[in-house]
This record gives structure tokens, C-alpha cells and sequence, in this order.
């Protein structure tokens, strides 16, 4: 958890969805194929994970939002994929607060779950790979802000 902010449970207005959901879905599913190639080139991905992933296809759905990513791997890389999948390997559904919770490393996945914020269709075994991906990674941390010595009590 976020020792200088925490990210509260809200909905987006039910405006927001409709109409995010009108809007080219494909650059949500570009951004996060960049990120998730730019987190693997860090080192933040687990490598023996993410060689498993190969050939599977994601969908994540931003329900507040209207909108969803979908990608896959494929030849060591993430790609978005421009086309929401008829059957993907695996589905996220949740409110973009739930996400965010996850990101900041606020909520851990089997919370969100349990407490039936996030929801996971598909392959079980799959979905437990990327649980486990999740739990491994290991966020940098930031640097401390500098304390000036006029302000120290």
C-alpha cells in the first residue's frame, strides 16, 4: 500500500461507459501491450511466467469506463490484438477503481475477487499463473522526498 495516497472504491458515472463504449477500442489495447512489453524489458515480469503466456490471448474490460484492451503473446512479445477476441483465454472485468487498487499495489487480486470486484473467466490454471506473475512483481521504489533542514521539526 501507498505510503502517500490511497485510491478510494468509485464508479465512473454510467455517461462515461456509454460513452466510452462508442469510442476505437484499439488504443487501450496498444498501451497496454507497450506497457506490458516495457515492464517485461525491466525485468518486472517474471520471464519463466511470461514464456507460458505464449499463444494465449487477454481481455481486460474496464466496465465504468467502456473499455476494453485485448492482447496476446506471441514470439516473446505482448501485441495488441485490434479485434476483441471471440473466445479469450482468459477475461478481467472490473471498475477502473479495482484496477487502480491492483496497480498501486493497494488490493491484491484475491480480495478484489472474493469481494466479487474482479471478476476472471477462462482457464483457471492460467488465471493462477498470472495471480502468481502479479504477486512476484517487484514495483521499484520510489526515492524519499529530501527533507530540507528548515522544515525538520
Amino acid at each position: 500500500m501507498s505510503e502517500f495516497f490511497s485510491i478510494p472504491r468509485f464508479k465512473l458515472p454510467r455517461l462515461v461507459a456509454a460513452v466510452g463504449a462508442k469510442l476505437p477500442q484499439w488504443p487501450h489495447s496498444l498501451a497496454l501491450a507497450t506497457a506490458l512489453n516495457a515492464a517485461a524489458r525491466a525485468g518486472l515480469l517474471p520471464a519463466d511466467s511470461v514464456a507460458m503466456l505464449e499463444g494465449r490471448t487477454f481481455v481486460v474490460d474496464v466496465l465504468d469506463a467502456g473499455a476494453h484492451a485485448s492482447f496476446t503473446y506471441r514470439g516473446g512479445v505482448f501485441r495488441p490484438l485490434w479485434q476483441l477476441p471471440q473466445d479469450p483465454d482468459l477475461s478481467f472485468s472490473a471498475r477502473l477503481s479495482a484496477f487502480l487498487q491492483l496497480l498501486a499495489r493497494q488490493e491484491d487480486p484475491d480480495t478484489l475477487f472474493f469481494n466479487r470486484e474482479l471478476t476472471i473467466v477462462g482457464d483457471t490454471e492460467l488465471g493462477l499463473l498470472i495471480k502468481n506473475m502479479l504477486d512476484a512483481v517487484e514495483l521499484p521504489r520510489l526515492p524519499q522526498r529530501p527533507t530540507l533542514p528548515i522544515f525538520r521539526h
